[in-house]
């Protein structure tokens, strides 16, 4: 699998990490928080969507898709939001877009109502496993 995360700042990646024999499965991964960042290491895998902007269902998605070809994954996550302040788009702290690419795409999103920075973080990333989890189950 890899990984494309921007809010949750290296989280998702370090959960999955976190667990021994991670190598087995986890093939890397991306913080893309800055646009410099993600046209530098997703730029190119697939097509851009026209007029993407960050901290959407479709940036999610491209982040997902673009990671996993990068890669040569069998799944790719992405993750899009704004963990605190609101984002320079106007979504408010605790918005976030969620996507797993793979043998089966889904996308989830998550608004968590909290303006704090960390907790927003966390949620982002526990959220994203999440949702790889119930992808996988379908």
């Amino acid at each position: 699998m890899a990984v494309a995360e921007g809010s949750a700042g290296g989280l998702i990646s370090a959960a999955l990490l976190s667990v021994p024999g991670a190598s087995a499965y986890y093939l890397g991964g991306a913080v893309v928080y800055t646009r410099q960042a993600s046209m530098a290491w997703m730029y190119g895998a697939i097509e851009t969507p026209h007029k993407m902007r960050g901290a959407t269902e479709v940036f999610a998605q491209y982040l997902a898709r673009s990671c996993r070809v990068k890669l040569e994954a069998t799944w790719g996550i992405g993750e899009a939001g704004a963990a605190g302040p609101p984002n320079p788009y106007g979504d408010p702290a605790g918005h976030c877009w969620l996507a797993v690419a793979g043998p089966t795409e889904s996308t989830r999103h998550l608004l968590t109502g909290v303006d704090e920075r960390e907790p927003n973080m966390v949620a982002f990333a526990a959220a994203a496993l999440t949702l790889f989890l119930d992808t996988l189950r379908t």
